[in-house]
């Protein structure tokens, strides 16, 4: 055994395979392939998106990794739980789609924040930016209220974003360890190492995210009646564009950022002195809520000068922490997350 991830028969497309996969196909059904398959697409997205930060890189590399299972079902022949070989493909996908220490991150990571009378930056490239997702396509529905609810909170932008600072094989160690709790002899066996290895592999990634001081925040299983009541006073102060009655939900070093805008802005004064300013066009706006990344989120819709009515414009992220707002991340990507997201393309007046 190697550090290396190990060759495969995932991997393989001989003529014997194919004859193989083929024949089990024409026994079982390729239905019945499919549906087997397709019962594990859900917590396979969620491991990908957790190790790619993106959810479309994340659906590329499920389908890949689906592909990959088909062609090679023959040479599987039950020798391991499904999901076991499944999770194998997976993270041999992942890694080769992370190539090396490319990593995704959010404007925190980048830069300092800045007063809100600065200029608008240039945008930068989407590879850049750890993007949001809609819960269902990462949190199976129903099992265990406890694993849901590890999902949920290991989902949250935080903490993905904090992964990204891991070493692609480390991350996968502590996402397969500390997320779906596997064992360290069945994460050694996956990644073709040792479980000395895996257990170093792990203290380290650990150590890392420690100093990442990832802070909690609400997930949507825990929302009571009084942070329902929060988020509804954020909606209508937002759609009113009162910013008295916003910024005294926000906590004092509330922040904001905007990808794909490196910028970000830190506390009350600058968050109000934005959307007053260069922001100005939000007012007006309407909000519609929905789940993204286990935490409520809403989608803002911008009035539309030229068609009437409000056209897509961002999907906010709400982080909630001693009941109060601590970070709004607006992610300005709408052409590509409100189709992901299931959200109309326009909304009436």
């Amino acid at each position: 055994m190697t550090d290396a991830v190990a060759t495969h028969p995932e991997s393989t497309e001989s003529t014997e395979s194919t004859e193989s996969a083929e024949s089990v196909r024409g026994v079982e059904g390729a239905e019945g392939v499919e549906a087997r398959l397709e019962r594990h697409r859900v917590e396979l997205t969620g491991y990908c998106y957790r190790m790619l930060g993106s959810p479309f890189e994340a659906e590329d590399a499920v389908q890949e990794t689906m592909v990959r299972a088909w062609r090679s079902f023959g040479t599987f022949e039950g020798r391991a739980a499904l999901r076991s070989w499944l999770y194998r493909i997976a993270t041999n996908v992942c890694l080769d789609m992370l190539g090396g220490s490319r990593r995704r991150a959010r404007p925190m990571d980048l830069s300092s924040p800045v007063s809100h009378g600065v200029p608008l930056p240039e945008t930068l490239p989407e590879a850049t930016w750890i993007s949001p997702v809609p819960d269902g396509r990462v949190v199976p529905e129903g099992g265990d209220p406890a694993e849901v609810a590890v999902a949920r909170e290991s989902v949250r932008l935080a903490f993905v974003a904090a992964l990204q600072h891991l070493p692609p094989r480390q991350r996968a160690v502590l996402i397969l360890r500390e997320v779906l709790a596997w064992r360290a002899s069945e994460v050694a066996e996956l990644l073709g190492t040792t479980v000395a290895s895996v257990n170093s592999a792990l203290q380290r990634a650990r150590a890392t995210l420690a100093a990442r001081e990832v802070a909690d925040t609400v997930t949507v299983t825990s929302l009571d009646a009084e942070l329902a009541a929060l988020l509804a006073r954020y909606v209508d102060a937002f759609e009113a564009y009162d910013m008295d009655a916003l910024t005294a939900l926000l906590h004092e070093d509330a922040t904001l950022s905007m990808p794909p805008y490196g910028l970000w802005l830190r506390g009350q004064a600058d968050i109000r002195g934005w959307l007053l300013g260069r922001g100005i066009d939000c007012r007006g706006s309407r909000l519609l809520p929905v789940t993204a990344n286990g935490t409520p989120a809403f989608a803002q819709y911008r009035r539309d000068p030229s068609g009437g009515g409000h056209r897509p414009w961002a999907l906010q992220v709400i982080e909630i922490t001693d009941g109060r707002i601590g970070g709004l991340s607006a992610f300005l990507d709408a052409d590509r997350l409100f189709p992901l997201f299931g959200l109309p393309p326009h909304l009436g007046e």
